[in-house]
């Protein structure tokens, strides 16, 4: 497949530009939450092609599927069985007002629920086989939103999360149609509200602006017409349901088409819009190398995505092996989210993950926690997450987590010395060279420290509140 801009070209090492640890963390860093010592040097014998290859080989299946057993652990909540599973076939074969009464048996251990659920989240990004599938996952959260402030049901909220994880790198097009019948989605969005003679227009308004075309693709007619033909989807339980009665068959005009559409045919027809590949694409392109691609760029993007008829995988390949992936404008400049920040923290200095409790109030200062966006936008990113609350969170976060028991591997037999102990610091943790000055301020500190093992841990925490550690 041709690139489509000269930026959008294989990224090929030279003896000028090579691939070194710095590429290999880049890339471990954006297409995951951070790389291990270890996982850079596999990286590194892979080379930039073979490693994309290497991180997209996941399976297109939920956790569940990939592993029975993992799924959160809901056995120590009262009333509530082992796990989500077993709390599914608490429903079969009961009748509505039977599952209603379950539902109020429950409700009042949801919040545990979702504790739990939060907590499997944090452990499979930091642990998971699969850190790609995880990060693009998170990605796609941002994008088809939903908050556990609206969406009460914590069964519900799991449930979106493991569809999400199966279509991360499949077809737009079959993702769209999927997510669009989750029924979390449909509760998030009012859908369930949207009735014939009585149109309720958020879903219809948020697939077209935020979901697949973006603003300025689309009119406030469409969005009328559109509303119409989402009557009717709504859910019993955890199951999509189709209230035929409840749906207006009338005619719609859509786009400039005219017909009797259904949810399903105004999903095919804004994905045929040229619009959706070219926003969709563009999107990725910005969370995962810089922000504000060049309009070129973002034509090559949205004509590449058209040619692989919105297939992810192979989108997501030419962007990772990408010339414009490697380039100046992309390393070592996004700032880290507050989850990218606290994962990678964990996975880079060896630590356990603390319970999800230890997290909750952190992440919330600093303004990120998993599955509580702050509306169907998601979270804006970039330099919104820097200001003087949020970077206190993250300086006392980090130090906590460095004030555990470290399992840095992997120091050289001379990190007795001061400078050589800073080095084989800064190489794990900030992945790339720092200034000669600032250099100097961590050997002084060394310096300043007799026991290896409280010098280390100080070095460490002052490292990990540098403000070159808020980058990757």
């Amino acid at each position: 497949m041709a690139a489509t801009h000269p930026l959008l070209e294989p990224y090929e090492p030279s003896a000028h530009d090579p691939f070194d640890r710095v590429k290999a963390a880049h890339l471990l860093n954006r297409a995951g939450f951070g790389g291990t010592p270890e996982e850079i040097e596999k990286v590194l014998r892979l080379g930039p092609s073979a490693a994309v290859d290497w991180l997209l080989d996941f399976p297109d299946q939920s956790a569940e599927e990939q592993d029975k057993q993992d799924v959160p652990d809901l056995s120590s909540i009262a009333d509530l069985p082992k796990s989500f599973r077993d709390l599914r076939q608490m429903y079969a074969g009961k009748t509505r007002q039977e599952r209603m009464a379950i539902n109020q048996r429950v409700m009042g251990q949801n919040r545990e629920a979702m504790v739990a659920t939060w907590g499997w989240w944090l452990q499979r990004m930091a642990r998971g086989p699969h850190p790609m599938q995880e990060k693009l996952a998170f990605f796609w959260h941002g994008h088809f939103t939903t908050s556990y402030r609206d969406e009460r049901m914590a069964l519900l909220m799991w449930e979106q999360n493991e569809l999400i994880r199966r279509q991360v790198a499949g077809n737009f097009g079959a993702f769209v149609h999927a997510i669009s019948r989750d029924p979390a989605m449909l509760d998030y969005l009012n859908n369930t509200q949207n009735r014939r003679g009585h149109p309720n227009e958020n879903y219809a308004r948020e697939v077209m602006e935020l979901f697949t075309l973006g603003i300025g693709n689309y009119t406030e007619a469409d969005v009328k017409e559109a509303a119409r033909a989402f009557t009717g989807w709504t859910h019993d339980g955890d199951r999509y349901l189709f209230n035929a009665f409840q749906h207006d068959a009338g005619a719609k005009t859509v786009l400039g088409k005219t017909g009797n559409f259904n949810g399903d045919d105004v999903l095919d027809l804004l994905l045929a819009q040229p619009a959706c590949p070219k926003f969709i694409a563009s999107k990725l392109f910005a969370y995962f190398v810089y922000p504000d691609p060049q309009e070129e760029l973002i034509e090559g993007l949205g004509q590449l995505f058209r040619d692989v008829r919105l297939e992810l995988r192979p989108l997501l390949r030419t962007v990772f092996t990408s010339k414009a992936f490697y380039s100046d404008k992309a390393i070592g400049v996004q700032i880290k989210s507050p989850v990218q920040f606290v994962i990678g923290t964990i996975r880079q200095l060896g630590v356990d993950m603390p319970p999800f409790r230890a997290l909750f109030g952190p992440l919330q200062m600093m303004g990120q926690v998993p599955m509580m966006p702050p509306n169907v936008k998601g979270w804006p990113g970039g330099r919104t997450w820097i200001n003087a609350s949020t970077l206190f969170a993250r300086c006392n976060t980090a130090m906590r987590l460095a004030s555990e028991p470290l399992t840095l591997h992997g120091l050289p037999d001379g990190a007795n010395d001061p400078g050589v102990l800073v080095d084989a610091l800064v190489d794990p943790l900030i992945q790339r060279p720092i200034d000669s000055d600032k250099r100097q301020v961590l050997v002084d500190a060394a310096s300043s420290h007799e026991g290896r093992h409280d010098r280390i841990q100080y070095v460490v925490q002052l490292i990990v509140s540098m403000p070159e550690y808020q980058l990757c």
